[in-house]
């Protein structure tokens, strides 16, 4: 995913799945993000955009809108295609009560019904890193995407 040539002003969507996909098939759903992402117009316009999963859990898709924004026809477009690709690799992306979090720089899902039990096993702690999958920049991303949980809203769910 190319991210130098992007503005920080560029807008960013997350859909955070709700399993960690196995090695093997990352670069199949990258190929195919890629794909879409080559294609991926508003109202007949060609967007700068671009793409990929990350911690094969989270599709991140990025478009520079400083010359063509995103229009409601193309981003129901790309939900389209995400909504395809999950029931094509049996991952939910739209889940949002799914929360993903790094233990020993590995990524881990959990559900928001899960995480007060993980905190009082221990497994969790306030300094974990969780992804705020609600950032909606390139610079926001860059910078406050990672953060402890408890600098996080998904404390609220402790």
């Amino acid at each position: 995913m190319d991210l130098i040539s992007f503005p920080s002003t560029s807008r960013v969507w997350i859909y955070g799945g709700d399993r960690i996909l196995p090695d093997e098939i990352i670069p199949f759903i990258n190929q195919e993000i890629t794909d879409f992402t080559k294609k991926w117009t508003s109202h007949g316009i060609l967007l700068k955009t671009t793409g990929g999963l990350m911690h094969n859990s989270m599709l991140i898709l990025i478009a520079d809108e400083s010359k063509k924004d995103a229009s409601g026809c193309s981003i129901d477009s790309s939900v389209q295609f995400i909504r395809e690709l999950g029931n094509k690799y049996g991952i939910d992306f739209f889940n949002r009560l799914v929360f993903h979090y790094l233990k020993n720089d590995q990524p881990y899902t959990i559900r928001a019904s899960e995480l007060a039990g993980a905190i009082e096993s221990g497994e969790i702690t306030d300094s974990t890193l969780f992804f705020d999958n609600l950032v909606d920049t390139k610079k926001k991303f860059q910078e406050e995407w990672i953060k402890p949980l408890r600098d996080s809203w998904h404390q609220k769910f402790a």
